[in-house]
């Protein structure tokens, strides 16, 4: 089992930047892939981010490479997501998400068996 709490989410001017963090409890979190997706209103949550679980190897969504970084401490059992240059269009509720199902593709969140209650994060213009 794993339980997950985001926070870090809130206002702020397009341009900004905000740090997100999940925090986990539970044994099982550094042998997993972490993610954060993201659901705006009246549409499909999507990916946004991924880390493996050594924090090796990370993969994001075309429309947040360069602007977006996710960082793990397997210590801490903390994964951040680092966001820059937010847009209006990044204006989101995200969810941080532990990967259960390894025979799914990383971005789909059928993938992911525990999931977070999800902080909200605004990009006003």
């Amino acid at each position: 089992q794993v339980q997950l709490v985001e926070s870090g989410g809130g206002l702020v001017q397009a341009g900004g930047s905000l740090r997100l963090s999940c925090a986990a409890s539970g044994r099982t979190f550094s042998d997993r892939d972490m993610s954060w997706f993201r659901q705006a209103p009246g549409k499909e949550r999507e990916f946004v981010a991924t880390i493996s679980w050594s924090g090796g190897s990370t993969y994001y969504a075309d429309s947040v490479k360069g602007r977006f970084t996710i960082t793990r401490d397997n210590a801490k059992k903390t994964v951040n997501l680092q966001m820059n240059s937010l847009k209006p269009e990044d204006t989101a509720v995200y969810y941080c998400a532990a990967r259960t199902r390894i025979l799914v593709d990383r971005t789909l969140r059928e993938g992911y068996g525990y999931w977070g209650q999800g902080t909200q994060v605004t990009a006003s213009s």
